[in-house]
């Protein structure tokens, strides 16, 4: 009776083993009929992870894999067929979308011409100057921050209130002893970077201090700033070409990308039916 006993048992524990699916070589987790390798999670550790860290972040993926296993056999099971035939619908057009995006832009990388002329620019400029609006202050200055203890602060204020391009020499000399400057008056700058670069300039005195032609010398603790503004153009009005060139770039090399990606898809399709691959059925 115990011997029967003892086989019974020993069938009992055969029978689990037969049905309990076998681990595959270099496999480190299982769910169902799916199993994650080694190989799956041979780049996923960063070189100088601690070791503690490296557990940690194996374990994570590999909960977050069986996660995600264990929910789509879940939904497999459980959405209808017409809620799954609708989502392999949106499955394989999401895949058709995919490839020709990519297949497109590799065509349109190759096959764009990128060199915008200066000319092309000013026509494209000049036709489409209401679409070029500012969308806050822009400010054409000159300005040095420095100790008003320098011992040529009286040279240095002369020559900078009355600029002339024949003193660089005398600028390259001198501008290792500004604690910051911007000589070049002829490019626009967003007011906040003005405000960025010159704290004794603020919102609540800008209308103030912000004026074409207005020269300033403002004492705030140590420093001492020497400011010229050239000009000021006020939000939503005309950006000025130089100002607006990057823009212009970017909105014709676009209006490029989508002529050339129309052309390639009619050519695409014309040799398709010159070549009797491409035809309808009436």
């Amino acid at each position: 009776m115990i011997r029967n006993s003892f086989f019974l048992i020993f069938l009992l524990v055969c029978s689990c083993n037969y049905f309990k699916p076998e681990q595959k070589s270099q496999s480190i987790a299982r769910v169902g009929k799916n199993y994650l390798y080694k190989s799956d999670i041979a780049k996923l550790v960063p070189a100088g992870t601690s070791k503690e860290d490296s557990v940690l972040l194996v374990r994570d993926f590999i909960d977050r894999w069986a996660s995600q296993k264990l929910l789509i056999e879940a939904a497999e099971r459980n959405l209808s067929d017409a809620k799954k035939k609708e989502y392999n619908a949106l499955i394989k057009q999401y895949k058709i979308d995919l490839y020709t995006r990519a297949y497109i832009e590799e065509v349109v990388k190759r096959e764009v011409d990128t060199v915008i002329s200066q000319e092309e620019l000013k026509k494209y400029y000049e036709e489409n100057k209401e679409n070029f609006k500012t969308n806050g202050t822009l400010v054409r200055l000159r300005y040095i921050n420095l100790s008003k203890q320098n011992p040529r602060f009286a040279t240095i204020r002369s020559k900078f209130f009355d600029y002339s391009k024949k003193d660089k020499k005398f600028w390259d000399t001198y501008a290792l002893q500004f604690k910051s400057f911007a000589m070049n008056d002829s490019v626009w700058v967003d007011m906040n970077q003005v405000y960025a670069k010159l704290p004794v300039i603020t919102p609540e005195n800008r209308d103030e201090l912000i004026r074409p032609g207005k020269k300033m010398e403002i004492q705030n603790n140590d420093d001492t700033y020497l400011i010229k503004v050239t000009n000021v153009i006020d939000k939503n009005q005309i950006s000025p070409f130089e100002y607006s060139k990057p823009t212009l770039k970017e909105v014709l090399l676009n209006k490029r990308k989508l002529e050339l990606i129309k052309k390639f898809e009619k050519d695409i399709t014309n040799d398709a039916i010159k070549n009797n691959d491409y035809e309808i059925y009436k």
